[in-house]
This record gives structure tokens, C-alpha cells and sequence, in this order.
């Protein structure tokens, strides 16, 4: 599986993004999707994950409210719509194949390569 990321830059603080992630390879139907972030000096976070249908989504508790994860299984994409934009939210952003959680730590079949957000303040 190939994970293509797009929609990063620069804005100012209260602004909108839209993440788009294109998946090639695989049967995207198959897969619940997630997004993830990472700060500089930071570790990398959860974002959003979305189960393979699209009826089922979680957030991480900075974010819920703010963002919208979505998927389009017709073109084999998933999206993050970001609202209300923080400086906290600067971070490169990553889509992932089959988020897992195993205790605090998180893993993923595949990862993009990644999209910079930076929000400026």
C-alpha cells in the first residue's frame, strides 16, 4: 500500500486545512484509516482514526470538535478537514493504514510520508 498526503502549508491561527490522503495497492474498502501528528520534539500523537465504512470515527480529545475525518471509498481517499486552526496544531501530519492502539503506544500497517501543517499565531 502506497499513502500519498496533500493539503499541508501555512496559515494563520483560526483558519481551515483540508487533508487528503490517496491510497494505492490495496483494497481501500478494507482498511480503517487513521491520521497522526508530529511536533518538533515531540512524540507523534493521534489525530483521528475511521473505521473501513466511514460510520464510525474517533478523536483525540484536542482536536474533537475542531476536526472532521472522512473517507471516500470510491476514490480510495481519506480526508481531514481542520477548522479553528492552533499554533499548538503545527505538526507534519501522516495518514495510516490499520491504526492500532496497544496500551499507550500506537502502530500502523502503513504510513505516508507526511504533509507540514504549520499555523501561524
Amino acid at each position: 500500500v502506497t499513502l500519498v498526503e496533500s493539503g499541508g502549508g501555512l496559515v494563520q491561527a483560526g483558519g481551515s486545512l483540508r487533508l487528503s490522503c490517496a491510497a494505492s495497492g490495496r483494497t481501500f474498502i478494507e482498511y480503517n484509516m487513521g491520521w497522526f501528528r508530529q511536533a518538533p520534539g515531540k512524540e507523534r500523537e493521534f489525530v483521528a482514526t475511521i473505521n473501513w465504512s466511514g460510520d464510525r470515527t474517533n478523536y483525540a480529545a484536542s482536536v474533537k470538535g475542531r476536526f472532521t475525518i472522512s473517507r471516500d471509498n470510491t476514490e480510495n481517499t481519506v480526508h481531514l478537514q481542520m477548522n479553528s486552526l492552533k499554533p499548538g496544531d503545527t505538526a507534519v501530519y501522516y495518514c495510516v493504514v490499520e491504526p492500532r492502539q496497544y496500551g499507550s503506544t500506537w502502530v500502523g500497517d502503513y504510513w505516508g510520508q507526511g504533509t507540514q501543517v504549520t499555523v501561524s499565531s
